[in-house]
């Protein structure tokens, strides 16, 4: 990845540094997961309205936990969430970087303001997450209109970056190398009532080929378990019935204890050899702990001689059982090579851990897991889901699955397919191998023809569609518990269906038949019909309890969690712009 530019001038690689971009160096200026807008009613001191926002995000679930903290921050700093449907004074993109059509999406969708950006200059455009800390100032270079980007590690600078570009009416670009704080210390606005996302870790230490991710959000670093507690108990606090603990391998949480442990040892020693020398200065203290804190935290092979807790996965959702109120317990994802029997131990014996789980397999051909670097391989891979099914016989598994990785023969191909048909999945996201420069598979030799590549991804997606429908069908008759969602289902005010997800993850349209059934509240109900990404259950639903979950679902009232970034300066309440007048940007 390339330098940051300071001053006009390159950074080193591996610094923390912004740049201001003048606008005078730039012309004029997805698959969206989740935007954030709410109506804005407040005003500040002046009887103005403040400025307003809207979050989009792409890709992954981390992303729309970030999205939140985004929203959370903005707030925090005196914007107020757009209506729905309105223009918004600053539009934040949260990116993906995984596939190549995430950065066509991206751009696209910055195309399309800049004919609003060329008429309302005071209008502001950030882009953040994955892409950004992949391109960089090339974001810029592609959108001369954006006003802010920023990376995965420095989410909490995007009120000062925002300020900053206004008052300065140049570009910032402000990538960090590495975390800053846990993205949990900053304020987040959730987007449900009743259901929660909740880091457990954030990067990863994994090294797949055909994955840019660690070279993006960075090795991994793991919350406290007190901390992760105490958040969880704070949702519930609020109503909260569902939690999704969250991590790009949740399975090895607790490999960074160790590397904390002595972390803390090391910046003891340095704080008392540092203090007794009266001559040493506090800048020199911080260089000494930010010197220890990157070489513990970032080089793996500082972890390599001190022991991890194995277990400590499976002790955090026995943990989250302990919680009253806590009703469901869902996490994602785990990597094969290091789910244990512990945590299938943990599932089967904790009440409230829903009986579902999504294990990626990416291929079920050896030689292409070897060339993946994916430490497991298929009998290794099936032997957890015989566990897993002897242990909790309802359990939904879904997967994750890449066709047409480099070098993939038929042989290899029909691998894959003789796995899935095994494992009989509840329903896989399925992938056509992208390749993304910066990977090392991106490098391979014999990359595949994009029409072998459909070819077989046509031929998968019917063997999947088949199990999912049989699978489902099997759910015929049986009666679940439903938790009501906003969202999931696109059909119902032509269907008069609710629609929620029951505790094993399937979808479940339902007809409330009288009830005044809102999302947060439960029913249970009987499964009457099946399709192969969703069930049916068109008869008289057989208990319906409200929530307080509901009823602040219905009121518009949302959690919130965390507290101020640290070390982030006050921005004030950013006002609305006053009608310009002499010179623009």
């Amino acid at each position: 990845m390339g330098g940051d530019l300071t001053q006009g001038k390159p950074s080193l690689p591996g610094t923390d540094e912004s740049a201001d971009v003048p606008r005078g160096l730039r012309p004029y200026h997805g698959f969206v997961t989740s935007m954030v807008t709410r109506k804005a009613t407040a005003e500040d001191a002046t009887g103005r309205d403040p400025r307003t926002f809207q979050v989009r995000t792409y890709g992954c679930q981390m992303n729309v936990h970030d999205s939140e903290r985004l929203a959370g921050l903005l707030e925090a700093a005196g914007y107020r969430r757009a209506p729905e449907g309105a223009d918004a004074d600053v539009v934040v993109f949260n990116t993906c970087a995984i596939r190549e059509n995430a950065d066509n999406k991206l751009y696209g969708n910055l195309s399309h303001l800049a004919p609003r950006k060329q008429t309302d200059p005071e209008m502001q455009i950030a882009v953040g997450g994955c892409l950004a800390q992949k391109d960089r100032d090339a974001v810029l270079r592609r959108a001369p209109w954006v006003d802010v980007v920023f990376g995965t590690h420095n989410i909490g600078a995007l009120p000062a970056l925002l300020d900053r570009a206004r008052h300065n009416r140049t570009a910032q670009v402000e990538i960090a190398e590495s975390l800053r704080e846990f993205p949990s210390a900053l304020p987040a606005a959730r987007e449900s009532a009743y259901a929660a996302w909740v880091s457990i870790s954030v990067g990863c230490n994994n090294t797949c080929t055909f994955c840019i991710v660690p070279a993006l959000r960075g090795k991994e670093v793991d919350r406290r378990p007190a901390d992760i507690l105490a958040e969880v108990r704070s949702l519930v606090d609020q109503g909260v019935l569902e939690v999704t603990l969250l991590g790009q391998n949740v399975n090895a949480y607790g490999v960074s204890f160790s590397t904390d442990e002595r972390l803390r040892e090391d910046q003891t020693t340095t704080d008392e050899r540092l203090r007794e020398d009266q001559t040493t200065t506090d800048e020199r203290l911080r260089e000494d702990q930010t010197t220890t804190d990157e070489r513990l935290r970032e080089d793996p092979t500082s972890w390599a001689d001190i022991a991890r807790d194995r277990g400590a996965f499976a002790k955090l959702l026995r943990s989250c059982g302990r919680i009253e109120g806590l009703e469901r317990v869902r996490f994602t994802s785990p990597h094969p090579a290091e789910f244990t029997d512990d945590v299938i131990a943990a599932m089967a014996e904790t009440p409230n851990v829903c009986p579902a789980l999504h294990m990626p397999l990416q291929s079920g051909s050896d030689r292409i897991l070897r060339a993946m670097r994916r430490s497991y391989r298929a009998e290794r891979y099936l032997g957890i889901i015989d566990r897993v099914r002897a242990a909790i016989p309802h359990a939904a598994i879904t997967t994750d699955i890449i066709v047409g990785f480099p070098g993939e023969t038929e042989e290899d191909f029909q691998a894959t397919l003789d796995v899935v048909e095994r494992c009989r999945f509840a329903s896989a996201f399925t992938f056509q191998y992208s390749k993304r420069p910066g990977t090392p598979a991106a490098e391979m030799a014999d990359q595949l023809p994009k029409a072998v590549v459909q070819e077989r991804y046509l031929r998968l997606i019917e063997l999947q569609e088949r199990i999912s429908l049989e699978e489902n069908t099997a759910q015929i008759g049986r009666t679940v518990e439903v938790l009501a969602a906003a969202g999931e289902g696109r059909k119902d005010a032509s269907t008069a269906r609710v629609s929620g997800r029951a505790r094993d993850g399937r979808l479940v349209h339902f007809t409330p038949i009288g009830l005044d059934v809102r999302p947060g509240d439960v029913v249970t109900t009987r499964i009457t019909g099946a399709a192969p990404h969703h069930l049916i259950a068109d008869g008289a639903v057989l208990s319906h309890r409200r929530t307080s979950a509901g009823d602040a679902q219905a009121a518009g009232q949302r959690p919130r969690t965390g507290g101020v970034g640290l070390g982030m300066p006050g921005v004030g309440i950013p006002r609305a712009a006053a009608v310009a007048s002499g010179c623009e940007r």
